[in-house]
């Protein structure tokens, strides 16, 4: 190293300067994550400028939840691939971002109401559509109605949406929103919606209508993908979060419906 005058870190520095514990660096070079380019004469480990770039992005991997053999397989893989995963990944972020700044202003709202800053008001269709963003649940109900003339289902859906409340209504619209972030995330990350992935967020999909509106059974579940499709009022709806959503949900739900057609 005679004649280098760049600069050097410890493994101790390392663990001082970015706040990883040097048991995690040492596991990172024994795992081949992060070994450090040189070497003193002592055999210490020492990290290079290098080195400290590829630790910042392995720990922006783990900041997302990223399995670490994953995080091997990005760093390693062309520029491309791991840009493609992280617009995946900051797509979903501004979505929960979205989400936490929504549900932050539904609890300071709450608030308001119990410090008597405000009142709390009864909820009626206008409070459903705006914690909906203008989009009322209705016409699912009623096409329902019209499109199979399951009056159980109906009848299950409106004693359903009779009984809750506005803190129902923002965890419904979560559960949706985490839906559409996921769906999203697929679709910037080339993900086919026949893939196991979109069929498992479409089994969410299902299970999410059930909870919140009626029994939704496969073939239900088939008739409503096709009408996020057919219909140009679902379509513009679904669209709104992006162009081509609604195409990819509905094939995405189709076909976790046709896997669950018992084999002939």
């Amino acid at each position: 190293m005679k004649g280098n005058t760049t600069r050097r870190w410890t493994v101790g520095e390392v663990s001082a300067l970015t706040g990883v514990s040097v048991r995690t660096l040492h596991h990172y070079d024994q795992t081949g994550l992060l070994r450090p380019a040189e070497r003193s004469e002592s055999n210490y480990r020492l990290y290079t400028p290098g080195d400290l770039t590829r630790l910042r992005r392995i720990l922006t991997w783990r900041a997302l939840h990223v399995p670490l053999a994953e995080v091997a397989a990005l760093l390693d893989a062309p520029p491309q691939q791991e840009c493609e995963a992280l617009h995946a990944h900051a797509a979903r972020l501004r979505n929960d971002l979205s989400r936490t700044r929504h549900t932050l202003r539904q609890v300071q709202a709450r608030l308001d109401a119990l410090n008597g800053r405000a009142e709390e008001t009864i909820m009626n269709n206008g409070d459903i559509r705006a914690a909906f963003d203008g989009f009322d649940p209705a016409p699912y109900e009623a096409e329902v109605q019209e499109r199979w003339g399951d009056t159980d289902a109906y009848r299950q859906s409106a004693a359903r949406t009779a009984r809750h409340t506005p803190a129902d209504w923002e965890r419904i619209r979560a559960e949706m929103d985490a839906l559409t972030a996921d769906y999203l995330a697929l679709m910037d990350a080339g993900v086919p919606p026949t893939d196991t992935r979109a069929q498992a967020v479409a089994a969410r999909h299902r299970a999410h209508i059930s909870g919140a509106y009626y029994d939704a059974s496969p073939q239900m579940m088939r008739g409503l993908a096709q009408m996020w499709v057919a219909d140009e009022r679902f379509t513009r709806s679904i669209d709104r979060a992006r162009p081509g959503l609604a195409a990819y949900q509905s094939a995405a739900v189709t076909a976790w419906t046709d896997a669950q057609q018992p084999p002939a």
